[in-house]
């Protein structure tokens, strides 16, 4: 089945509160005809986008392929988030990499954040909604101390002191959910409206000369000194290629597709709440909070509550999408279990197994960037800007990232669903039981 098409219409952006919020952009034609490039770029959600825009700057030629509309994917559905560091908390990294490799990563995480922020200031990104904090709230005594203790080693080891402490009483003041018994608040991490931020890179990228194409689905790929791409109506050939498909990457790429899985996710807007935010968020900030299979939250520039919770691994989204996020969000919040949900939607993003971005050369001249494991934003974007800098002879930055280990999934691309179901399924009931 393709995912393009499994769940939505070719060519529409999905009933989201995202795309009917969002600073229109009018759609750029398929390609047709044979077109030479510099680079050829296939995917235009953040990644592809990023890398599009720097190459362009740096006086590439550059054509990007889009199967369908810009930051249709995981970048114009999610849930905002633009957190620190890497997916994996910094003591894991020490674990898996090592302490010197674990501190040029949060270093990477830093620059993630800094990058995406000054995008949006230097392209005049108002509708971004660009906003400080994200609070990581925990719903049981062991999983507070976690966080506490964990935000004692951000400051003691990287030197990180805008994480704040929040016991019980504290928590309440900031989110009164009766299911969250403290947390933190990183007051360096941000949130925004993350299809406004692919719509805008989209408009910096058409400015800076980017030839974009939407409604233009790579059909097949031959590798060489030249790289050849040919869609339904025509082809690219170019000096190099830069694959930024992230979960709906399909059958481009088996060692791709052995490493990084396409999962789901489901966000809910709820109608505006007004004095009832206060039964949400006393403070505009975004919130995640400790489970395994995490529900994240903060209020609309309209004051809805965006909450996103659940998760599926098949292809097909829910029948009812909506039923799916309330769930989760009423145990966070009980006091709306009845309120009206006027937009639920679904989006496919990409994991790995270590729950790092799988950054790879495929070839001489194919770089691969994807399974950001919900923490895309910043690290997709940065990911494009880090091969557009290998690309021109500077692969520091991309070769770091690259030597993060990346183990296939069991069975590789075959076999990979059924288990992480599996595994999933067990999870998902250590939170239920509280674990």
């Amino acid at each position: 089945m393709d995912l393009l098409t499994a769940n939505d219409r070719r060519g529409e952006y999905p009933a989201s509160w995202y795309a009917a919020t969002a600073t229109p952009l009018a759609p750029f034609s398929a390609l047709t005809g044979e077109v030479r490039a510099d680079v050829c770029v296939v995917g235009a959600g953040y990644t592809g986008l990023s890398a599009a825009l720097h190459l362009a700057e740096a006086g590439h030629r550059v054509v990007l392929l889009e199967a369908q509309r810009v930051g249709f994917g995981a970048s114009g559905r999610n849930g905002g988030q633009l957190g620190s560091g890497q997916r994996v908390e910094q003591d894991a990294l020490e674990r898996l990499v090592g302490m010197e490799m674990a501190r040029r990563l949060w270093q990477m995480g830093e620059e993630a954040k800094a990058l995406v922020c000054d995008l949006i200031a230097r392209h005049e990104m108002a509708d971004c909604h660009l906003k400080p904090g994200i609070a990581w709230t925990a719903s049981s005594k062991a999983d507070v101390g976690h966080l506490h203790a964990y935000a004692d080693h951000l400051a003691e080891h990287y030197g990180y002191e805008k994480v704040e402490k929040l016991d019980h009483t504290a928590l309440q003041d900031l989110c009164p959910s009766p299911d969250y018994r403290g947390g933190v608040l990183d007051r360096g991490a941000w949130h925004l409206h993350p299809l406004n931020l692919a719509l805008g890179l989209a408009r910096a990228c058409a400015k800076a000369g980017v030839q974009i194409h939407e409604g233009s689905t790579v059909r097949s790929i031959e590798e060489g000194a030249q790289v050849t791409l040919r869609t339904a109506q025509g082809s690219v050939r170019a000096d190099h290629l830069i694959l930024a498909c992230n979960g709906y990457l399909g059958g481009l790429n088996r060692q791709v597709a052995a490493r990084v899985m396409p999962i789901n996710n489901f966000v809910a807007a709820t109608e505006p709440l007004g004095a009832r935010t206060q039964e949400v968020l006393r403070q505009d900030v975004a919130v995640a909070d400790s489970r395994f299979v995490v529900n994240y939250f903060r209020l609309s520039h309209d004051g809805r509550l965006l909450f996103g919770g659940g998760e599926s691994y098949g292809y097909r989204f829910p029948a009812d999408i909506a039923a799916k996020v309330r769930r989760p969000m009423s145990q966070v919040f009980p006091s709306l279990k009845d309120v009206k949900i006027d937009y639920a939607w679904g989006g496919t993003l990409a994991i790995t197994m270590k729950r790092m971005p799988y950054l790879v050369r495929l070839a001489p001249n194919i770089l691969s960037a994807s399974g950001y494991s919900g923490h895309g934003v910043g690290n997709a974007t940065q990911a494009g800007q880090l091969m557009a800098r290998a690309i021109a002879g500077d692969a520091a930055g991309f070769d770091t990232m690259a030597a993060v280990p990346a183990t296939p999934f069991p069975g590789g691309a075959a076999l990979r669903n059924p288990l992480l179901v599996l595994a999933m399924s067990w999870y998902a009931l250590r939170d239920r039981l509280g674990l």
